[in-house]
């Protein structure tokens, strides 16, 4: 007897070997999509996020004027910042910093503003200088944000007429989405960016645009800034080695009246840095006028 396989039993394993080959090729592809997501992710945070935690026993020079105050988020995260009283009646500015170090390397800041006869509360978001947590992505920094403004308000009888919020760099997303949201005189925006995805395709101008919509940080701050209802001011440098000028231009576009741009010639990413009392004078007109407008 003659055995053999018939036609049938062959085309039943080729279609066998193929659906399991098929099978094999989607969960690699499933695997290497979950990789991608995964690393795509720790890509994003590790390079918007620099955080400069404090080091126990580490030497911090209180700045001249200021106070170290702590404030807890809804989440129940502790927060550390620097305050530096005028008088209860005085204009009131919360800084919010950029996305590396933290607030013993801006202590000047808070001198030179609070020089100006106002108030000022440096913070430093969850994961930086002395405050507790880890930050990870942008709803932490809004968070941190929200304790900030509800401190100076709640806790140093800050009336939001009279409160500016002022940020650079990272931070001006920060302050951007909480004015957006709360009260308050006047926002300062300096060296800001105007979303996420832009910024990607300036970093990463290979990237498909449809790849900026795997990032967890919107960051959308031209969206949000439509929706302020406060005079803005916009500083930029130009050129600026890190968010380019153009974001400013875009962010002013959207800005509601009144507002003001300022782009600095060769003052780089530090506009305040740079320009000093210069800028410190622009600042001040700025503030007084949108305290009381």
């Amino acid at each position: 007897m003659r055995l053999g396989l018939t036609g049938s039993t062959l085309s039943k394993q080729s279609q066998d070997f193929w659906r399991y080959r098929i099978i094999a090729w989607f969960v690699a592809l499933v695997v290497f999509m979950a990789v991608l997501f995964v690393g795509f992710r720790w890509i994003e945070r590790a390079m918007i996020f620099h955080p400069v935690r404090y080091a126990p026993g580490e030497a911090w020079t209180l700045p001249q004027g200021a106070e170290d105050v702590w404030f807890s988020t809804a989440d129940g995260v502790r927060l550390h910042g620097w305050f530096f009283p005028a008088n209860p009646d005085a204009a009131t500015v919360i800084y919010f910093h950029g996305n590396g170090g933290n607030i013993s390397h801006i202590g000047w800041v808070g001198e030179r503003l609070n020089s100006l006869g106002v108030n000022v509360l440096l913070f430093d978001y969850r994961g930086y200088g002395r405050s507790e947590g880890t930050i990870s992505d942008e709803a932490g920094i809004y968070a941190d944000a929200d304790a900030a403004y509800d401190f100076v308000v709640k806790m140093k009888a800050v009336n939001p007429q009279r409160l500016v919020l002022y940020g650079q760099s990272l931070g001006t997303a920060a302050a951007t989405d909480l004015a957006s949201r709360r009260e308050c005189a006047g926002i300062i925006l300096e060296s800001g960016l105007s979303s996420a995805s832009d910024m990607a395709r300036t970093v990463f101008p290979w990237l498909p645009r449809v790849f900026h919509r795997v990032g967890r940080n919107r960051f959308d701050s031209v969206a949000k800034l439509a929706q302020v209802n406060c005079p803005v001011l916009i500083t930029h440098g130009d050129p600026d080695p890190v968010i380019p000028s153009e974001q400013a231009h875009a962010l002013f576009a959207v800005a509601p009246e009144p507002k003001k741009l300022l782009i600095f010639p060769g003052a780089g990413h530090n506009v305040f840095g740079s320009l000093g009392k210069k800028y410190l004078d622009q600042l001040e007109t700025f503030i007084r006028a949108a305290v009381k407008s």
